[in-house]
This record gives structure tokens, C-alpha cells and sequence, in this order.
């Protein structure tokens, strides 16, 4: 098989950059190793910035976002058992939108089929050869025959254990990686939100989280030891350790319900530089990972493919002089937009989780930062224009 752009993983960023691609006209091919309905059953991410909102737009993908999500204009810093808006619109005139993971990949899953275009699921043994060349090459088996695709340009959106990035040789690549001594405990339920935005609250006990996925669906997480597991905590232990974090106004108000899933997630920041190699990029997960306090990991994918597809319209569609500007500029321009939302994650995970090493000494600074925080404007301000996604460059 011959195409312009080999994509390695169905997830979000390589079915955005396919859609971006086909209305550019570029040809390409998605292999994905897992089944649509495995791909469909991660639960993940759910608060999206506007560069994403946009770049679902620009793909044609929108429709049902905009129907069903919910734009949030501000969330809670809840700290002193007391909440405090972060009023989002009046800080930058910008808001985000909740609006479940699951839910972009079915719509982007949707749309590529309605288009007609081609995506292997179920591909095995995928390998990666000759991107250091002008002919890189594509391998997989599938239904027990061995398959070749040839390809212009291969993009790993694959994540963090894939193929494409072990594909590139050690020497050409530099790993910048923190593990934090926690993880996040995670449910999902179908009761209503506790409050209508997003409530992060430090507490002596730990961090939590209120998120939502709808009006009637709710994501909750309580930080907890790594080497716990989920086994040990039932549903009715979550509810009451998730209540001890929160104002008793709050508590009053909280629904509970049975876990429709239960996770435990560990946090890592992660970046792999560059992110080209010749003829083989990576976006997403592939070459990034954000602790989810931010809401930051789908945005920088997003991020990612929108400006890849940029470059790569351009390469194909330009004027014959710098066509490749944008492709050669891909790395650069995505790993500055990584960095500080790297940063911003590190900052906030810091800001609002228990660090057992770090004493009463560190309690009093989160104490003394958090008040700062919500009564300065300029602080707000610099932590809403992050929340809400620098612009796309």
C-alpha cells in the first residue's frame, strides 16, 4: 500500500490529525493495535481548552461537543475548608469545556467512517523502517498476513508505550521524566455533580478532585498511596474518604452511587525532545506526559496534530518555495507550548497534593501560596491564562 502519512494509533490525536488531513486532502492510513471498542473504553481526560474546541471544529468533528458539552467559565480552589472561584471568562475572556474523551474519540471514530476512510484496527507486530531516509516504510500482520504501507511521512501518536518512539535510536533522543510518590484513585458514576464547575481542593488529608462528565455523570478522585490498589478500596470507602476532603456544604449536597469504573492512576511528568526524526514525528502521549491536574494531556495532543497537519498542508499544498518550513519548525513550535504547560502541571500538582518529604514546612507554603493565589488578581490572572491553554503559536 502506497499514501502520503502513515498514523500509528487510533486514539484522539491520530484520529484528529487524520480528520484534519482528509480536509486537506492528504492521504493516509491509521493502524491501531487495539479493537474500536478497547479504544473507546479508556477513561480519560474531560475538560478541553479552546485551542482543542477549535481544532475539533476546523476537523468538522464539533457538532455534538457544542450540543452536549458544557462550557465551564471558571472552577474552585477549595483549601481552609472554604471555596474560591477562578473566574476564568473575566480573567481572559476565555473558557473550556467539559466534555469526556470517549465521547471525542466516538465522534472522531463517527466521522471517519462517514468519510470513507481507512483505519486498521486490530494490527499487530507493527514495526517502523527507513524514516531516517526519503522512503520510510510501515509493517504489520494482520488476520495472519504481513502488510507493508509506503509512506511520505510516518506520525506516532501511538503513546507513551508504543512502537514509534522505541523505534528511534537511543542516541537521537533525550527523556526529561519526574515520578511523584502518588497516585490518583479514580471513579466514575452516574450521579449529578456535587457543584456545577470543577472543584481541586488541598486538604491535610490529601488531594481531590470533582470533575464531571455530564449533568449526570461525574469523575471523582482522591490522592492516594502508589502502591495501593484498587481492590482495597469499595465504593462506600471512596464516597467517605472523597467527603472528608471537601466543605461540609459540599458533603450535604454530595449524591453517591455505585462506581461504573475504578482506577488508580500514577502521575508522571514526561518529555522526549525532539519530536522529529527525519521522516517520523510523535505527538501526543508519545512524546509527552502531564500529571492530570491541569487538564492538559488531550489539549497538548490536540495541540500537537493541529500543528502538524499545519505543516504538513503546507508541504503539500504550498508554494514550492519553503513548503517545508512548517514540518522542519513542528518539533521546535510543539515543545514550546509543552514546556509551559509541562510547567503549569508540575506547579499545580505541587500547589495542591500532599508531599509526605516535604514536612510542615511545605504545608505552610502551599498554605501561604494558596492565599496569595486567590487574592491577587495577577496571580489568578497568570493561573487562569494557563487553565484555559496558551494560544497554538
Amino acid at each position: 500500500m502506497r499514501t502520503q502519512v502513515a498514523i500509528i494509533g487510533a486514539g484522539p490525536s491520530g484520529l484528529l490529525l487524520g480528520a484534519l488531513l482528509h480536509k486537506a486532502g492528504i492521504d493516509h492510513v491509521i493502524l491501531e493495535r487495539q479493537t474500536p471498542e478497547y479504544v473507546l473504553g479508556r477513561i480519560r481526560a474531560g475538560v478541553l481548552e479552546q485551542v482543542a474546541v477549535d481544532l475539533l471544529n476546523e476537523a468538522g468533528v464539533g457538532e455534538r461537543m457544542h450540543r452536549e458539552g458544557l462550557p465551564h467559565d471558571g472552577f474552585d480552589l477549595c483549601f481552609g475548608e472554604r471555596r474560591h472561584r477562578i473566574d476564568l471568562h473575566a480573567l481572559t475572556g476565555k473558557r473550556v469545556m467539559v466534555y469526556g474523551q470517549t465521547e471525542v474519540t466516538r465522534d472522531l471514530m463517527d466521522h471517519r467512517t462517514a468519510a470513507g476512510l481507512h483505519t486498521v484496527y486490530e494490527a499487530a507486530n507493527v514495526s517502523l523502517h527507513d524514516f531516517d531516509g526519503s522512503q520510510p516504510r510501515v509493517r504489520y500482520e494482520k488476520d495472519g498476513q504481513t502488510h507493508e504501507i509506503q509512506a511520505d511521512f510516518i506520525v506516532g501518536c501511538d503513546g507513551y508505550h508504543g512502537v514509534a518512539r522505541a523505534s528511534v535510536p537511543a542516541g537521537a533522543i533525550q527523556n526529561f521524566e519526574k515520578i511523584y510518590p502518588f497516585g490518583w484513585l479514580g471513579v466514575l458514576a452516574d450521579v449529578p455533580p456535587v457543584h456545577e464547575e470543577l472543584i481541586y481542593a488541598n486538604h491535610e488529608r490529601g488531594f481531590a478532585l470533582c470533575s464531571m462528565r455530564s449533568k449526570t455523570r461525574v469523575r471523582y478522585y482522591v490522592q492516594c498511596p502508589l502502591e495501593d490498589k484498587v481492590e482495597q478500596w469499595s465504593d462506600a470507602a471512596f464516597w467517605d474518604e472523597l467527603k472528608r476532603r471537601l466543605p461540609p456544604e459540599d458533603v450535604a449536597r454530595m449524591v453517591t452511587g455505585p462506581s461504573i469504573e475504578k482506577s488508580i492512576a500514577p502521575l508522571r511528568s514526561f518529555v522526549a525532545e525532539p519530536m522529529r526524526f527525519g521522516r517520523l514525528f510523535l505527538a501526543g502521549d508519545a512524546a509527552h506526559i502531564v500529571p492530570p491536574t491541569g487538564a492538559k494531556g488531550l489539549n497538548l495532543a490536540a495541540s500537537d496534530v493541529g500543528i502538524l497537519s499545519r505543516g504538513l498542508a503546507e508541504y503539500y499544498g504550498g508554494a514550492a518555495s519553503g513548503r517545508e518550513a512548517g514540518i522542519h519548525s513542528y518539533s521546535q513550535r510543539a515543545l514550546s507550548r509543552i514546556w509551559k504547560a509541562e510547567r503549569f502541571s508540575w506547579w499545580f500538582t505541587s500547589l495542591m497534593h500532599r508531599f509526605p518529604e516535604n514536612g510542615e514546612f511545605g504545608r505552610k507554603m502551599q498554605e501561604a501560596e494558596l492565599d496569595y493565589l486567590v487574592n491577587s488578581e495577577a496571580a489568578m490572572t497568570a493561573m487562569a491564562e494557563n487553565y484555559v491553554g496558551l494560544s497554538l503559536g
